[in-house]
């Protein structure tokens, strides 16, 4: 088939328009990095200086929590906190740590509009997610209240969970699940007051019990804080019968060294 493109005068011309087009978009918008602002070789990516700031989650890591050890313990090892306090989901995976330019990126989509970050984060989501994302029967945003959602526009999760689907081509249920309560904003709750606040705030609709019934779901969320909201929205899905949940987000806070 490429061999026939090649010799057909049609395919050729559209090509070389292409990427004249191409090239005078970027002499009108250079690509810049996502971070900072500086000019880069491509679109959507970052600067060298935003990557050194990047601090990725590789493994070694928790099985369940993700969350990174400092050395290699062997295959399977389970944190002490996934031991003492098991999730409600079976597993969560992250990007990065919430700071440097992990923390821009999910502020700028967030507070500053820049829904034309999804892709590029959805990509780094989708290698972080270690194959659940490909083995998943679809994927599914943590939602927003109508109000929340009025005000601000959009809803960062599900720009982050539509991406993520268009890119590996898996169903994406954007109203399957909905927060049924009006929560205070969690920045600034301790742990306890978290959990209180998103008790009982989400609900599957009857559509969506159809819908995620026995099936690998993957949850989407931007940041993984205390994880009360997805520990919320999970049970929600497990009680309308989702047979597996896998959190996935694109950065996660922890306090202390790693």
């Amino acid at each position: 088939m490429q061999g026939e493109e090649a010799e057909n005068p049609g395919w050729r011309l559209a090509a070389s328009l292409r990427g004249l087009m191409a090239a005078a978009v970027d002499a009108v918008y250079p690509p810049v990095c996502c971070g900072c602002g500086r000019i880069v070789g491509q679109h959507r990516g970052v600067c060298p200086a935003c990557w050194a700031t990047l601090r990725l989650i590789e493994r070694p890591y928790c099985e369940v929590l993700g969350l990174p050890f400092s050395h290699d313990l062997g295959a399977g090892i389970l944190s002490a906190d996934a031991i003492a306090h098991p999730p409600v989901f079976e597993r969560l995976r992250s990007v990065a740590i919430h700071d440097g330019i992990a923390k821009s990126l999910v502020h700028g989509l967030k507070y500053r509009d820049r829904t034309d970050l999804a892709v590029m984060m959805a990509g780094w989501m989708i290698r972080a997610g270690d194959g659940s994302v490909a083995a998943c029967d679809a994927v599914v945003p943590v939602p927003l209240h109508a109000f929340r959602l009025w005000g601000r526009k959009f809803n960062q999760s599900a720009e982050l969970a539509r991406a993520i689907a268009r890119i590996a081509e898996k169903p994406f249920l954007a109203t399957a699940l909905v927060r049924t309560k009006r929560t205070v904003q969690q920045v600034g709750l301790g742990a306890s007051q978290r959990e209180d606040n998103v008790r009982g705030a989400f609900a599957v609709t009857e559509a969506g019990k159809a819908a995620l019934f026995g099936r690998r779901i993957v949850l989407v969320d931007d940041v993984y804080t205390t994880g009360a909201t997805v520990s919320a929205a999970t049970r929600a899905l497990k009680k309308a019968g989702a047979g597996d949940v896998t959190v996935l987000t694109f950065a996660r806070a922890i306090s202390g060294p790693i």
